[in-house]
């Protein structure tokens, strides 16, 4: 349990971390957009970092790009996929609910989501969304982070020694 609670404390500084920074690329009321951010920035976020592009007239979401440390959470490569293509049904309404609110409210959005749909009862992330918009007003783009908790990390080797 010791493992889960330090790794939810480091979840919560790089939510902050990266709060913090979309925070310092506002200008006054306006959104940053997708040009503001700088990945030499989030250099230790970008494994699991994610943009997605924000779709009107009907709203739809699409993964721009998802970083590598997302492959094994998902268990394929998820950029260029809609939320259709990612997850199941239920899974796929509770982000489009999700990502909905952040383009209509224009507010930045954070939870945890367990992984019980893919079988992976174990891992949870916490996420946080952070609206941008290239005009500063209309949400044309959500940057995602997902701190990825519980995983268990794959042996290098195996020893073929099993505990008694």
């Amino acid at each position: 349990m010791a493992t889960q609670i330090g790794a939810s404390a480091a979840a919560a500084r790089a939510h902050k971390e990266l709060f913090t920074y979309w925070v310092g690329l506002k200008r006054g009321p306006k959104l940053p957009g997708r040009a503001d951010i700088r990945p030499e920035d989030l250099k230790s976020l970008l494994p699991t970092l994610s943009l997605i592009d924000v779709k009107s007239d009907p709203l739809e979401f699409r993964l721009r790009l998802a970083g590598t440390g997302l492959y094994s959470v998902y268990g394929q490569e998820i950029t260029g996929r809609t939320l259709q293509d990612v997850y199941n049904s239920s899974e796929a309404a509770y982000w489009e609910t999700e990502l909905t609110k952040i383009v209509h409210n224009r507010r930045p959005a954070a939870g945890a989501h367990d992984m019980a749909w893919r079988s992976a009862a174990h891992i949870s992330i916490l996420w946080l969304r952070l609206p941008l918009a290239t005009n500063g007003i209309d949400v044309d783009m959500i940057l995602g982070f997902d701190a990825v908790v519980g995983m268990r990390p794959e042996p290098r080797y195996q020893t073929g020694i099993r505990a008694a």
